[in-house]
């Protein structure tokens, strides 16, 4: 496992829409449909991910917090399922089911999203304001896999800061994990 650190791209860069397969309701959503009119998280993430794996339970847990206060979590695979098929979504299906995921987990199957976005890695962390203007992007917490125990306290802060204020001031430190897997 090689860890790969994600770009950190300006903030208020607009957020990129999409219009992709969500694997839990085998149909198509964007965006524009799944967005909040406080905060959208937009996560890159995949299966397989020793890092990703090692925030799942707090990851549900944190969404469905601050989904109850008026946020939206989307989750987004990127990977070549070609060469990586524990990514494919059947298997996303399940993996969100398993980890009892309250948001979509959307299927990026020619890895435009995940380009338009200039994501890296997974996960890969990206938090827009009621304006879908980038507010924060950076790691869910300090912890990596074997180090710590996820609490998802950097997202968790800029969350907070966000639904008050619609902005953030604190640290934004890149997110670190496994490289997005491309064709």
């Amino acid at each position: 496992m090689a860890a790969t650190e994600s770009q950190m791209i300006s903030l208020g860069t607009q957020a990129p829409n999409f219009n992709l397969l969500d694997t839990l309701t085998n149909s198509k959503a964007s965006l524009n449909e799944l967005k909040s009119d406080k905060a959208t998280v937009v996560l890159f993430i995949c299966n397989h991910c020793p890092f990703v794996i090692h925030i799942n339970k707090a990851l549900a847990t944190l969404a469905n917090k601050y989904q109850a206060m008026g946020a939206k979590f989307i989750a987004i695979s990127s990977n070549d399922i070609e060469n990586y098929p524990a990514d494919a979504p059947e298997l996303m299906t399940e993996f969100a089911k398993k980890n009892q995921y309250c948001f979509p987990y959307l299927y990026d199957e020619d890895q435009s999203v995940a380009k338009a976005y200039g994501a890296e890695c997974t996960p890969d962390i990206f938090v827009y304001d009621k304006d879908l203007k980038l507010a924060y992007r950076g790691r869910f917490d300090a912890t990596t896999p074997n180090m710590g125990v996820a609490t998802g306290k950097d997202l968790a802060m800029a969350l907070d800061s966000i639904l008050e204020n619609n902005s953030y001031e604190g640290a934004q430190v890149p997110s670190i994990g496994c490289g997005i897997k491309w064709k």
